[in-house]
């Protein structure tokens, strides 16, 4: 079931960008994010109410766990630029392959306090594809 749902969010993800991208267009990149944030944090908090969720932190979280904000941020406002002149599908391209390396990494050294997940030389193939998916899309 956790398998559907990536895929459904990879299917989203895109229309996001689509969005957020086309938005940028219309009101710049900073103020496209302002806007993009504010939308999800009214809609955040709409679910929050409708759920009658209660705001509560368990436990002292390390202070580096709240830059996640920031590199969402980031995030936006960079493919916000990348996607006008590189498109939607190389922008996604790009950044899947960046963070199946970044993942790859934290997965084998058990970074940012997740779970240690060895890395398997067979995985390779896989990366070795998909860098060549993206230099056709590239090129092509």
């Amino acid at each position: 079931m956790y398998k559907l749902y990536s895929g459904i969010i990879g299917v989203l993800i895109s229309i996001m960008m689509a969005f957020n991208g086309t938005l940028s267009k219309y009101t710049g990149n900073y103020l496209g994010s302002v806007i993009i944030h504010g939308v999800g944090l009214v809609g955040i908090i709409l679910l929050l109410i409708i759920t009658r969720s209660k705001l509560s932190i368990k436990k002292q979280a390390p202070l580096y766990l709240y830059s996640a904000g920031t590199i969402g941020v980031f995030t936006v406002v960079s493919n916000n630029m990348t996607f006008k002149t590189i498109g939607i599908s190389l922008t996604i391209a790009l950044g899947l392959l960046g963070q199946s390396f970044a993942s790859i990494v934290i997965d084998h050294y058990g970074l940012l306090e997740m779970k240690t997940i060895k890395f398997k030389k067979k995985k390779i193939l896989g990366l070795i594809l998909i860098s060549i998916g993206i230099l056709i899309m590239t090129f092509y």
